[in-house]
């Protein structure tokens, strides 16, 4: 079963995530595990693998603070080798080729106008979402969180002025180039709208790989603003494509998750399904 058909399994699997995470200093059995999704040991341990390409008992070894303490420590040695090769707009994320653009001022201020948008809403292995793309690339990757509809209109708000066109058959053709597992070779261009320094954030991300995490304070200083916490905070907060530009990896320096616009079991998930992906 590859990642995609298995997004029907994330809304149980995400339980079991919350479970995990609110419960791995007590290190809980798979039988604790299974109660408290209630469902059987056995059929938990196949849905769970199936959807996250490793055990329960692997993801919870996964989302400890202490590996995650440990991640960030390894960081540095990613930060070293960014500043050595200087930040581009080109990346590699999970085995595909990113590369990115960011928007001029006039784009931005027009608002999207004369240019088509294509949407479609996806099964992602991590629930459904929104994905919005233009001819030069991916815009939009948005988690659904409250309602399909509000995702949507999300997209139609931050390009108030531009053409849109619902394409759910070709979203799912390049949901599956996004989500694939094996990963594929190829190229995905992303279209980043935002100011700056938001740009040069979100750029610094995708130059990270999938084992890795950072702390804001680390994403700072790879960006040569190592006061600028805060606001690399409001640069994720305002991300708005989702897993492709990996604010998942940002985590807190004490090595807790922290926040998430989509959620913080959702991060949780992404940063285990990663390090299934990688291992």
């Amino acid at each position: 079963m590859n990642k995609i058909e298995s997004h029907r399994h994330y809304s149980v699997v995400e339980q079991a995530i919350r479970y995990i995470h609110g419960h791995f200093d007590k290190q809980p059995s798979l039988s604790d595990i299974a109660k408290a999704v209630h469902m059987s040991e056995h059929h938990l341990q196949r849905v769970f693998s199936e959807w996250a390409g490793i055990s329960p008992k692997r993801f919870l070894q996964s989302i400890t603070k202490q590996a995650a303490i440990d991640a960030l420590k390894s960081s540095s040695n990613l930060i070293e080798a960014s500043q050595n090769v200087g930040l581009s707009g080109t990346g590699r994320l999970h085995d595909l080729i990113v590369t990115c653009e960011g928007m001029t001022p006039g784009e931005i201020k027009n608002a999207g106008s004369g240019v088509s948008i294509e949407y479609g809403v996806i099964s992602s292995p991590f629930g459904e979402a929104v994905l919005g793309w233009t001819a030069r690339g991916i815009c939009y990757l948005q988690f659904v969180v409250d309602q399909q509809q509000i995702t949507i209109d999300n997209l139609y708000e931050q390009w108030p002025k531009a053409a849109f066109t619902l394409n759910n058959e070709e979203a799912e053709k390049l949901s599956r180039k996004v989500f694939s597992s094996p990963l594929e070779r190829g190229n995905i261009h992303l279209v980043l709208k935002g100011t700056n320094f938001q740009v040069k954030v979100w750029e610094a991300l995708i130059n990270t790989h999938p084992s890795q995490q950072l702390s804001y304070s680390q994403v700072s200083t790879l960006i040569g603003s190592p006061r600028a916490s805060r606001a690399v905070g409001t640069a994720l907060a305002n991300n708005t494509i989702g897993y492709l530009i990996p604010c998942h990896r940002v985590i807190k320096n004490n090595g807790e998750l922290g926040n998430y616009r989509w959620g913080s079991d959702r991060k949780a998930a992404i940063l285990a399904w990663e390090g299934a992906l990688v291992k």
